[in-house]
């Protein structure tokens, strides 16, 4: 199973990362791909550059040899949909290759307003992230759409391609990108909330300076 991961990473902090290693090892993912949005349809769109992001993932993960960068996004015009994603990708895997897409509960919880979201469903398995005795289904749609689609076992996602929904439980870690940026915009350093790397990048570059805060965390 390849597990797929969207998201600004603006920049890429341990918030993304401890769930995203929990996913691979919980369940056993053969691969996870980090995929940085372009153009995002429903946040605030980046501060840093489609290759500032790319660089800060690339220096984020280099130790972790199931985790990988996919720029596809970035090299794709107009906006980011997960939709679009998925489609290239299985037009590239094939049909059989069972796919997980990542998804945070508070995503979940709008999963029925994104674009094209029981397509996405055929396309992906969608594995959700939360916190332990977190309640992701406070819908009575989506409730409806996990009785159809649920499943908690690892073994029925690794017999599909896509069509199941299974909650992941993972280490909820407090950090937001949009917190890291205020720091930065402050002059005070973001160490310990984001891999060293990043740090060094960030430092080096000086990719944040002068950059608008945004109002949602990310």
């Amino acid at each position: 199973m390849i597990g797929v991961f969207g998201g600004t990473f603006d920049p890429v902090h341990f918030g993304h990362l401890r769930p995203a290693l929990e996913c691979l090892q919980g369940l056993d993912l053969e691969q996870l791909r980090f995929i940085p949005l372009k153009v995002p349809v429903h946040r605030p769109q980046p501060c840093a550059s489609p290759a500032a992001r790319l660089a800060m993932l690339e220096a984020a993960i280099a130790d972790e040899p199931r985790f990988m960068v996919d720029a596809r996004e970035l090299e794709r015009p107009g906006r980011s949909y997960s939709y679009d994603t998925l489609a290239s990708l299985r037009a590239e895997l094939g049909a059989q290759r069972p796919l997980c897409l990542l998804v945070g509960a508070d995503a979940f919880a709008a999963f029925l307003r994104w674009h094209r979201p029981q397509e996405i469903l055929e396309l992906a398995h969608l594995v959700v992230m939360r916190r332990p005795g977190h309640r992701a289904l406070v819908d009575p749609e989506l409730e409806a759409l996990y009785a159809r689609r649920g499943s908690d076992t690892r073994a029925e996602l690794a017999r599909a391609p896509g069509g199941r929904i299974l909650f992941q439980e993972v280490t909820q870690i407090d950090i937001s990108a949009t917190r890291i940026r205020r720091l930065l915009a402050t002059g005070q350093s973001p160490r310990y909330l984001l891999p060293e790397p990043v740090c060094a990048y960030i430092a080096r570059t000086g990719v944040y300076d002068g950059c608008g805060m945004g109002e949602l965390p990310a």
